[in-house]
C-alpha cells in the first residue's frame, strides 16, 4: 500500500532522530535504520544488478558507507534519499566495472556453492521480498516481470524500481538521480512502455493474465 505524504514525513523524522542518536554513539539506533531500509535497498540493488550475490555484497557495502559517512550527515538531508543515493552510486560503479562481461541473466546457473542445476530465475522465485507482488502465484509471470526489469536501460531501471517498488515521489527520485523531475517522469514513461512491450511479447496482458496459459 502506497504511503501517504504524512506517513513518509513521519518516517523521515524518525529516521533523522535515529541518525542523530547514532552520531552521538547509540549503535542501537543504527540497527533500527538498518532494519527499516535493508529490505528496500536489497531489492533495489537486486533489480539494478540482476544478481543475488552481487546485491548482497552491495547491501553490505552501502551500509558500510552509511556508517563511514554518518558523521558528515546533515539534518537537511532525508535519510532515505541519502541511503538510496549511496546505493545508486554503488550499483552504477558495479555495473561499469562489469562492462567486460554480460550482466547475470535470469537463466544463468548459480555458482558451485549453490545447488547444482538451480538457476538464478529459480532462486529469485524463492526470494519473496525481491519479487514484484501483484497478487498472483504465477511464477512464470513474476519471472517475466523480472526479466523485463533487467532489460530496461540503467537510467530507466533505477527510476522504475524506485517508483514502483520503493514508492518514492518523482521529486525524491530526481534528487537521488541528479536530474530534473520532468526528466525522471520521462524516463518512467519510457520504462513503462518498454515493460508493456516486453510483457506483450511474452504473452502477458495488461491485466496480468498469461495468454499462453489460457
Amino acid at each position: 500500500m502506497t504511503k501517504t505524504s504524512k506517513e513518509r514525513d513521519s518516517r523521515d523524522q524518525q529516521d533523522a532522530v535515529w541518525m542523530t542518536e547514532f552520531q552521538q554513539g547509540n549503535s542501537h539506533s543504527f540497527e533500527k535504520l538498518l532494519r527499516r531500509h535493508r529490505s528496500g535497498v536489497f531489492s533495489f540493488c537486486l533489480k539494478m544488478l540482476g544478481d543475488k550475490t552481487a546485491a548482497e555484497d552491495a547491501l553490505q557495502e552501502v551500509f558500510l558507507r552509511v556508517v563511514k559517512s554518518a558523521p558528515n550527515w546533515k539534518k537537511q538531508a532525508k535519510i532515505r534519499t541519502w541511503i538510496y543515493t549511496i546505493a545508486r552510486n554503488h550499483c552504477i560503479d558495479a555495473l561499469r566495472k562489469a562492462t567486460h562481461r554480460k550482466t547475470a541473466s535470469l537463466d544463468q546457473t548459480l555458482g558451485k556453492e549453490e545447488t547444482e542445476g538451480v538457476t538464478l530465475s529459480d532462486r529469485i522465485a524463492d526470494q519473496k521480498e525481491a519479487l514484484p507482488d501483484r497478487g498472483t502465484a504465477n511464477v512464470r509471470l513474476r519471472a517475466v516481470l523480472l526479466e523485463a526489469i533487467e532489460s530496461l536501460s540503467e537510467e530507466q531501471r533505477e527510476v522504475f524500481v524506485m517508483r514502483e517498488y520503493s514508492g518514492m515521489p518523482f521529486k525524491e527520485i530526481a534528487s537521488i538521480v541528479g536530474v530534473s523531475e520532468n526528466t525522471v517522469k520521462s524516463r518512467m514513461r519510457y520504462a513503462l512502455e518498454h515493460m508493456r512491450n516486453h510483457l506483450a511479447k511474452a504473452g502477458i496482458t495488461p491485466e496480468g493474465k498469461d495468454r499462453n496459459r489460457e
